[in-house]
């Protein structure tokens, strides 16, 4: 398999293992010292893989997320590293009947670890988000 297919796949593995709540899986995705921005969509930036999906398991317990990925723009920068950008859209919705549904993109870096493609960093920007609160 060529790299730009691997970080393909990579990438799909992050949507479905953040949908089916894998964590154990999900966290094999990262480089230990990863660096994820969601400052855009009323987040933090969150330093180091383990931290990172600790937060997730928090901020998603009991919740149903939907994430597709599109559009991959994948640049070598060297045999070891990379850069992509991903068209993004989600649905979240909370045990509460909070939604949440947005539009917008992917800024990553990646890096070989242990012989495969890991995610080191990801900006995540916003297009559009709604967020609609509490079923009454």
């Amino acid at each position: 398999m060529d790299d730009v297919e691997a970080i393909k796949q990579l990438k799909a593995r992050y949507f479905r293992t953040m949908d089916t709540k894998d964590w154990v899986a999900m966290r094999r995705l990262f480089t230990d010292d990863v660096v994820m921005d969601t400052t855009d969509s009323g987040g933090g930036v969150v330093t180091g893989a383990d931290v990172f999906v600790t937060f997730l398991q928090e901020t998603l317990a009991g919740a149903v997320t939907v994430h597709h990925g599109h559009m991959p723009e994948i640049t070598l920068t060297s045999p070891t590293t990379a850069t992509g950008i991903w068209a993004l859209h989600d649905g979240i919705v909370w045990p509460d009947g909070t939604r949440l549904e947005g539009d917008g993109h992917y800024h990553e870096t990646y890096e070989v670890v242990g012989g495969e493609w890991r995610i080191a960093s990801s900006t995540l920007t916003r297009l559009r988000m709604d967020l609609t609160g509490p079923a009454s």
